[in-house]
């Protein structure tokens, strides 16, 4: 291995097979646990990106658990469903270049998100079950189509929306368990920019409300089309999908 190639695989975040991939990936986990924050904490205890945690909500509603509702877990699994299937049509048509795949998916979550955080601002009473709706959909749809696009990225311990495999992989691949710790980087940033947007996420509702929230989501966002748009005419070998 070459003194440059040993220095790009020193770096977590960007590597010779997914060249700037496991960064904007990691911006966009940044995004989930921002987008999450606002729908667990202000659309009634639901995930729009979390579907594993969504889909048990579900369960808890159909028991008839207290702050659990039907109409909005079902509301997000379908709207995250059909996110997911328009990033899967996007990925046909546009996967073979992951750069410029990418930078499209972007373009559609700026305005997904975009448009919820204009329906924010304009509505001063988000109590409102037509504005909980909408916004629960507007999310959902972002989310199923970010967790579609990774996957069709494919960059390991990257899904962007879920941690449960990727803490697997800490624990099961791990020295104590005679394993090598191969991603050990990888996966500790992935976890940590989870925690990082939930976090971050929380503060700003409770001290600036969701508007701010969805404001930041929005910026990053549009900072990783910037940065999309510049690779999506690459012809580096990352760029090559399946």
């Amino acid at each position: 291995m070459s003194i440059g190639s040993r220095a790009v695989s020193a770096v977590p975040w960007r590597d010779e097979r997914h060249g700037p991939l496991p960064a904007l990936l990691l911006v966009l986990t940044v995004v989930t646990g921002l987008v999450d924050s606002v729908s667990y904490l202000n659309l009634g205890h639901v995930f729009v990106a979390n579907m594993t945690g969504n889909i048990v909500f579900l369960g808890f509603a159909v028991a008839d658990a207290k702050d659990f509702s039907i109409p909005a877990s079902l509301t997000a699994t379908i709207a995250f469903l059909a996110g997911a299937l328009a990033g899967g049509r996007l990925a046909s048509s546009a996967g073979r270049h992951r750069g410029r795949f990418l930078a499209i998916a972007t373009y559609l979550k700026i305005a997904l998100v975009g448009a919820a955080l204009i329906a924010s601002a304009l509505t001063p009473d988000l109590n409102g079950e037509l504005i909980r709706y909408a916004l629960i959909v507007l999310l959902a749809l972002a989310m199923g189509l970010q967790n579609a696009t990774a996957r069709r990225l494919g960059v390991p311990d990257l899904t962007t929306t879920v941690l449960t495999l990727t803490l697997t992989g800490l624990a099961a691949d791990s020295t104590l368990a005679g394993g090598k710790n191969p991603g050990l980087r990888r996966r500790l940033l992935a976890t940590f920019t989870m925690f990082l947007g939930a976090a971050v996420g929380a503060f700003v509702i409770f001290h600036l409300g969701v508007s701010a929230v969805l404001a930041l989501a929005l910026a990053l966002l549009v900072a990783n089309g910037i940065a999309a748009y510049r690779f999506s005419s690459s012809s580096e070998a990352w760029t090559v999908g399946a």
